[in-house]
């Protein structure tokens, strides 16, 4: 049943994690050079790590309730990359250099978004699945 909505937001979700970061700078520093997601390991592999959950997510359609586990899970970990973007940002020096935020440090809300749409059809699913076991 891969013809699911949730089906549509994980794959967003995996988009979103895994294609924007090569796009979108994260910011750009005192010098004017754009940092991206690729120039840190860390924060590659937890832009990697997010769409690899998410791709599996998708294949986990048999099991709902390891599906909503998974996806809850990389909601933790788009969190944590929200809070370590948020501290970079706040840490960022400007006083001898202006440093300007990139649109790339939006990238885990519109995954943690899309991941919360794809658990809320999930769990649509699994409503609709008790009331169909209730009537047999």
């Amino acid at each position: 049943m891969i013809q699911r909505i949730q089906t549509i937001w994980l794959i967003l979700a995996a988009a979103c994690s895994g294609g924007l970061v090569f796009l979108v700078s994260l910011w750009v520093d005192g010098e004017g050079n754009e940092v991206v997601a690729m120039d840190d390991n860390a924060y590659f592999g937890a832009f990697a790590a997010s769409t690899v959950l998410s791709l599996f997510a998708i294949f986990l359609y048999n099991n709902r309730k390891l599906q909503t586990v998974i996806n809850r899970l990389n909601i933790m970990l788009n969190l944590i990359l929200l809070g370590v973007f948020v501290t970079r940002a706040l840490t960022m020096s400007g006083a001898t250099a202006v440093a300007e935020k990139g649109i790339g440090m939006f990238i885990p809300i519109l995954s943690i978004v899309l991941l919360v749409l794809a658990n809320r059809a999930i769990r649509k699913d699994e409503q609709l699945v008790k009331s169909v076991d209730r009537l047999r």
